[in-house]
């Protein structure tokens, strides 16, 4: 394989990574709180080598699959009426205990689970600004959820969200559909943090640009398949040529 099959392959492997990006925000498109992702390419300049004649020593540029971004931007705000579905109106993430460690979510969807303890759609328990478990008894039948993160009932407070921030969010990881792996970052606690009971953060994807990007991706691909094809035929063509000035 020569270095124009090579250059091609790299943007082969470039562009399908940017259709399965894409094609996550689509499957993501319903769900609460989620953040699209994009591809980062770069170009990565080699120096030729092995090459003899005027194409020696001369600089080949591949394509460079360097990172992902992340739309920070917030979905939508939707009212639900259901009282243990919350927002977060502005920065921040929920904080949740994994059998991995302390993972964040914006997606506020939350129910009760084993033990009255409040649970994400994952069954990971919602965490207090204690790092414990928020619970909430048999007897506590009316939940309100403050904009600070308070939880109370008529039998008084239950405890507080948990609402934290990170520096970086670019330098945030993805876990699965819903949670976020901080990947070293220290959370910083949002002192005032702006929650809205009975609604739920929706996703940022834009299906209609997504499937945009989708369609434009594939073309790319095809585009690049049928290069790869016509340098494969271009090879044969020479091999075959030299085979029969030998014979």
């Amino acid at each position: 394989m020569d270095n124009p099959s090579y250059i091609v392959l790299s943007r082969l492997s470039s562009q399908m990574r940017a259709s399965q990006l894409t094609a996550n925000n689509l499957a993501n498109a319903e769900t609460p709180g989620y953040r699209s992702s994009r591809p980062i390419f770069a170009e990565r300049v080699e120096q030729q080598g092995r090459v003899l004649g005027p194409n020696a020593g001369r600089n080949v540029a591949y394509s460079w699959d360097r990172a992902s971004w992340r739309d920070t931007q917030a979905g939508a705000i939707s009212q639900t009426g259901n009282p243990l579905d919350v927002a977060i109106s502005g920065t921040g993430f929920f904080v949740v205990e994994t059998p991995r460690g302390e993972r964040y979510t914006r997606a506020g969807r939350f129910a009760l689970g084993a033990g009255g303890q409040m649970v994400d759609q994952t069954g990971a328990p919602v965490l207090n600004t204690d790092s414990r478990p928020i619970a909430i008894a048999p007897n506590d039948t009316r939940i309100e959820i403050l904009g600070d993160g308070t939880i109370r009932s008529e039998n008084g407070v239950l405890g507080r969200m948990r609402i934290v921030r990170f520096a970086d969010e670019q330098a945030l990881r993805a876990e699965g559909e819903r949670h976020i792996n901080a990947d070293g970052q220290d959370p910083e606690e949002v002192r005032r943090p702006n929650l809205v009971q009975g609604a739920l953060e929706g996703s940022n994807v834009q299906s209609v640009l997504e499937m945009t990007r989708m369609m434009a991706e594939l073309r790319e691909f095809q585009f690049a398949t049928q290069f790869m094809e016509r340098e494969a035929e271009r090879q044969q063509s020479v091999v075959d040529r030299l085979l029969r000035r030998r014979s």
